[in-house]
């Protein structure tokens, strides 16, 4: 019989930090992890002696990386472990803590994503099978020709496509951690250039580095260290899955729709009541379809929900109201720990100007190449 993450003792994260994600400079991992878990051990109000586990989510920086950041805290026999899981690997690893700590293994898991581009930028794993299309569809051409058929499918136009971006570029300037803090009006997204179909490249995200963590308890060491309750925001749902055969529809959005049902039915809750929503908008397509795919609004109507402001800040559910991978930027490794930074944020009413009103419960939202998809539901005041 298979135990849930809502069948074992409570999880909750007590904690999160971030160093900024921007683009790809001088500044080495470690300072950059750091930066993050430091914020976050701050911000829970946990020493670093007290941390029973740590994962490391990386996608680019190779193997071993933990020890030479962690060693700056301190050497106290802490287990590590090195998570990686494509665009995934921030939530991967996330989940993984969760586990941890809801099985009582550990009373607090530290979770750090962190990452920079290789100098040649990104490299992909030799698999040792010919793999004909990949030199013809990478990401861009692939989400370029989803596009292009949601397109034709639903009557939705290139505006329609384009006010994804802008309405995250608005979220992302409200938003000091963002790689691209400036709000962008349909004419600038539209403008171009054009790298592939109808996506323009303020439609695509960018790639850059940073990093960050989160500190995940349970009730036991809320209790112990007395930690502010208040402020512990409880993870209901922990759903991690790989794609399956999907006939011809998309199989990015048929695997959120088999992974967002599990997480709600973990969760105990329907679409209706998620609030806010960090999702997986690497290119602005994805937003339509994955809003659609979690039940948010019917098949082929999240343009005219997003255009009659549904996903805004103050609309129906507030949908990535960090400014999301278009606009805070995806350096990755991070990404997943950083969605469940804003979710924590926004279910504790601290995220000022972008403060999504009366924001009680959140989902967060991740794929990987290959295909994952990782999904988690917290909620304020459990």
């Amino acid at each position: 019989m298979k135990i849930t993450l809502a069948q074992q003792r409570p999880v909750y994260v007590a904690g999160v930090g971030r160093h900024r994600y921007q683009k790809p400079g001088d500044t080495p991992y470690v300072r950059l992890g750091l930066t993050a878990v430091r914020a976050a051990l701050g911000d829970a109000g946990v020493a670093w002696p007290a941390v029973d586990s740590v994962y490391t989510a990386t996608a680019m920086l190779g193997m071993a990386v933990s020890r030479p950041l962690f060693k700056h805290l301190g050497v106290t026999g802490v287990p590590m472990t090195q998570v990686e899981n494509a665009s995934a690997s921030g939530s991967t690893a996330f989940r993984l803590a969760c586990h941890d700590v809801a099985a009582g293994t550990s009373d607090i898991s530290l979770v750090l994503g962190v990452d920079k581009l290789p100098a040649a930028g990104v490299v992909p794993a030799p698999t040792g099978v010919p793999t004909p299309a990949a030199a013809y569809v990478p990401p861009m051409a692939h989400f370029a020709l989803l596009a292009s058929e949601y397109l034709d499918r639903y009557g939705a136009t290139p505006d329609q496509l384009a006010a994804v971006a802008v309405k995250n570029y608005a979220n992302a300037a409200l938003n000091p951690d963002a790689q691209r803090p400036k709000a962008r009006t349909i004419e600038e997204v539209l403008a171009g250039p054009l790298l592939a179909g109808p996506l323009t490249r303020l439609q695509c995200c960018p790639l850059g580095e940073g990093a960050a963590a989160a500190i995940v308890v349970s009730d036991d060491a809320i209790d112990a260290l007395g930690l502010d309750r208040s402020r512990c925001v409880r993870v209901l749902a922990s759903v991690l899955r790989s794609e399956e055969l999907y006939g011809a529809r998309s199989f990015d959005a048929e695997l959120t729709r088999a992974t967002v049902c599990s997480a709600y039915d973990q969760a105990g809750i329907e679409p209706e009541d998620l609030d806010v929503v960090e999702l997986h908008d690497a290119f602005t397509i994805e937003e339509l379809q994955y809003v659609e795919a979690m039940g948010l609004v019917e098949e082929g109507k999240a343009a005219a929900a997003l255009a009659r402001g549904e996903f805004d800040l103050g609309g129906r559910v507030a949908v990535s109201p960090s400014g999301g991978l278009l606009g805070a930027g995806h350096p990755i490794g991070p990404t997943g720990v950083g969605q469940i930074g804003e979710i924590t944020t926004q279910l504790r009413g601290e995220a000022g100007p972008r403060q999504h009103r009366g924001a009680r419960t959140g989902l967060a939202h991740m794929v990987g190449l290959g295909a994952v998809c990782a999904v988690h539901i917290l909620r304020a005041g459990e």
